[in-house]
């Protein structure tokens, strides 16, 4: 097929272990515990390093839990709890809950405190599509706001039937943007008994690295973590030390897959058009990060003691590109999840799909229809970031927000005299 991505080089055999229990034990064996999430090396695409095993979907997954991100903004004050006292459970048993509704998705983590970690009992996501039309209209579209509810009512039943105890749940760019977002806010409360907070992009930044940094490769000097989100993309540089990164600079810019797709507008199906396109999209995402690279040009050539830079991505982009470059046949979290490819492979990746005819994207492997009119924008968006940072290998990460709010509820730990709180209760 014309416009082929190339194959991943010597992709390694991946191991999956089972812990068993010894004949006539009559205890209940203990369950096998991940080590996703510990300061295990990623797993580098193109050697023969045994990878960690990682969990995916509703699957059991083992996550680190790690103390709130600072310096940063204070994180706004969690809804109020509901009335009616409960004994509360042990820590160890008691649900928490993630909710992060972006401008193209709706995804929900629930999962429960296990020491140091925390291992997820269900996962939801959907594409949603909140943006679509915002860029044109300045409000959120009456069917992008349906999707959306029904999205969140089947996060709220989950909440309920895990029975939850404590649940924060965040929306980002595109209701910060829209210009009736609070009336929706007000919408999704009345009808679900969800309580969405509208975030900062600042905070939406130092949520997606806490949730995501632990898959930093080793070494020292500045790094740079990124997510390129639907509504907006965010840039953050840190310093690593022995538990969560300090944040040395960082930008967000109103630049997502969804919202540059959408200001470039109809593009004609021949070669020239997509080139053009393809430019334009460059140019735009390299003006919204212009002072922010100018900050950090210094910075990149501080290099580690194994003499690289080190970058660090999450986003359906990244995660996205990763698969293409393995051949997946279809989507495998726990082959993405903390792999490191080389960075001009996703470089070559890039441009290959911004010259495919959408039919062509539409035939690859994890793209689909879904992806196929966004994942261009998303290719744009990377090239600018790495000429902007312009490591040799990028780490990808198929976590973010979510599992940053549930290290900041974790870490926060439950109050014993707090009555027991779920939302969409």
């Amino acid at each position: 097929m014309a416009g082929s991505i190339p194959p991943a080089n010597g992709q390694g055999a991946r191991q999956n272990g089972k812990a068993g229990s010894k004949k006539g034990q009559r205890k209940k064996p203990r369950r096998p515990r991940s080590k996703a999430g510990t300061s295990v090396p990623p797993k580098i695409a193109g050697t023969t390093s045994p990878p960690a095993t990682r969990g995916s979907g509703t699957q059991e997954a083992v996550v680190k839990a790690v103390p709130e991100m600072a310096p940063g903004p204070a994180a706004p004050p969690l809804p109020e709890r509901s009335a009616g006292w409960q004994r509360p459970l042990p820590h160890h048993r008691q649900a928490y809950a993630a909710i992060d509704l972006g401008t193209n998705n709706c995804r929900l983590l629930i999962a429960r405190p296990s020491g140091e970690h925390f291992v997820v009992i269900d996962a939801f996501s959907r594409v949603v599509r909140l943006g679509e039309g915002l860029a044109q209209t300045g409000r959120l579209s009456d069917e992008a706001m349906d999707r959306a509810l029904a999205a969140l009512h089947v996060c709220a039943d989950k909440l309920r039937k895990r029975n939850v105890h404590l649940a924060r749940s965040v929306a980002t760019e595109a209701c910060r943007r829209a210009s009736n977002g609070q009336a929706f806010i007000d919408r999704v409360r009345d009808e679900t008994g969800i309580h969405l907070n509208i975030i900062t992009a600042q905070e939406e930044a130092r949520l997606a690295v806490l949730g995501c940094h632990i898959l930093l490769e080793q070494g020292t000097g500045p790094a740079m973590i990124f997510d390129i989100g639907g509504g907006s993309t965010e840039m953050v540089l840190v310093e690593t030390g022995e538990t969560v990164p300090r944040i040395l600079d960082w930008q967000s810019v109103p630049w997502g897959v969804v919202s540059l797709t959408e200001s470039i507008g109809a593009i004609a199906d021949d070669p020239h058009a997509r080139a053009v396109a393809y430019a334009e999209m460059r140019r735009r995402v390299d003006e919204g990060f212009a002072d922010f690279a100018e900050r950090v040009q210094p910075m990149r050539h501080i290099r580690s003691e194994e003499g690289h830079i080190r970058l660090l991505g999450t986003s359906g982009t990244v995660t996205t590109l990763a698969s293409l470059h393995l051949e997946l046949p279809q989507y495998d979290r726990r082959a993405v999840d903390g792999l490191v490819v080389p960075a001009e492979s996703m470089r070559g990746i890039s441009r290959r799909l911004s010259t495919m005819t959408p039919a062509e994207r539409i035939a690859l492997p994890c793209i689909g229809r879904e992806r196929s009119d966004l994942v261009v924008a998303g290719c744009a968006i990377l090239e600018s970031i790495l000429d902007i940072w312009p490591a040799e290998r990028l780490g990808i990460a198929d976590r973010g927000i979510r599992e940053g709010i549930l290290r900041s509820l974790m870490a926060t730990g439950p109050d014993p005299r707090s009555p027991k709180r779920t939302e969409a209760a």
